[in-house]
């Protein structure tokens, strides 16, 4: 069986051809009216005057063809007026869509100006100081326009880190894989009263290193010019292992003005024998370093606490074992 084919769909015709057919169409039954009219006249008309059927005709045929104009123009007219009422509608959604776009970017710009602003209320309301802060937020911007991308990502991941730390900071602890030696810097450099520190066989590699040689020159600095008090025990657990190199040690860090001890735990009074030992210092009594070793006993994870019940458990520890100390 043969399938019929489909159809083809109806081509538009081009506009030229369509105001010609609207022309034929009108020439056509404007024709059409005169003829009529010279037929209908001349029935009902008996006497031969064909000059009156010919104007009737004519007339009445020119007034077909203008009610037919009046019909396309109030027709055009009635399709302008639409398209213009469309397109009022159309501008004024629009206009009303941009209203509402430029009221929400003018809202969220004065949302991030008041925000920004209030931020640097509270940061000069601050004891803290804010030039360091006004400082960061220049610089990083600067990065940000002329750095190169490696330079920008590392910008953003140092950002980062530091909002972390502040954040920690603020909920009273903060830590860090390892042990940071950055912190245990700028610590000594901002400690103003005292610096207490205990030291296990943990941390005896350290006091080898050149971040040593550069913590006993921060600790030298702050015992000569703010008069911190820093006091450090080294803690062991009986006297096998008080050998020459510990107390060389310990006589070395006392030339730099340190009162540093050796505690003995065995040899020490009862109550101070049960006082756990582990690496922390304190600052100014106020926030305590501690460094916690993993399987090979070196240091695996740093802390900053500065907790009240903390830092004051860790005073009293200190205090049991350097009375005990000077006791014996």
């Amino acid at each position: 069986m043969r399938t019929v084919p489909a159809p083809a769909p109806p081509q538009p015709r081009p506009n030229g051809q369509l105001r010609i057919s609207k022309l034929f169409r009108k020439t056509l039954v404007s024709a059409l009216v005169a003829g009529g009219s010279l037929l209908l006249t001349s029935v009902l008309n008996e006497d031969d005057n064909d000059l009156w059927q010919w104007t009737v005709s004519i007339v009445l045929g020119c007034a077909a063809l203008i009610v037919q104009y009046l019909i396309e123009f109030s027709e055009r007219l009635e399709d302008m007026e639409a398209g213009q009422k469309r397109r009022i509608r159309e501008m004024r959604d629009s206009l009303t869509t941009h209203h509402l776009e430029m009221r929400q970017a003018v809202d969220e710009s004065f949302a991030k100006i008041n925000a920004a602003t209030e931020l640097f209320s509270k940061v000069d309301r601050s004891v803290l100081r804010s030039d360091g802060v006004t400082r960061l937020a220049q610089k990083y911007t600067q990065v940000g326009e002329h750095g190169s991308a490696i330079v920008k990502t590392f910008a953003q991941e140092e950002l980062a880190r530091l909002a972390q730390l502040m954040e920690s900071l603020s909920n009273g602890s903060a830590d860090c894989a390892g042990e940071n030696h950055e912190w245990l810097m700028d610590l000594t450099t901002c400690a103003k009263r005292t610096l207490y520190a205990t030291s296990t066989t943990i941390d005896r590699d350290f006091w080898t290193s050149e971040p040593a040689k550069r913590y006993l020159a921060v600790q030298a600095d702050a015992i000569k010019n703010r008069g911190v008090e820093i006091r450090r025990l080294f803690l062991v657990e009986t006297l096998d292992e008080v050998t020459p190199s510990l107390e060389l040690l310990c006589e070395r860090q006392r030339t730099f003005g340190i009162d540093a001890r050796i505690a003995v735990q065995s040899e020490l009074q009862p109550n101070a024998q049960v006082t756990p030992l582990n690496d922390f210092i304190i600052f100014d009594g106020e926030l305590c370093y501690e460094t916690e070793p993993d399987v090979r006993v070196v240091p695996a994870k740093t802390t900053l606490k500065m907790t009240r019940e903390h830092v004051q458990e860790r005073i009293n520890r200190f205090t049991v074992l350097w009375e005990a100390t000077a006791a014996g």
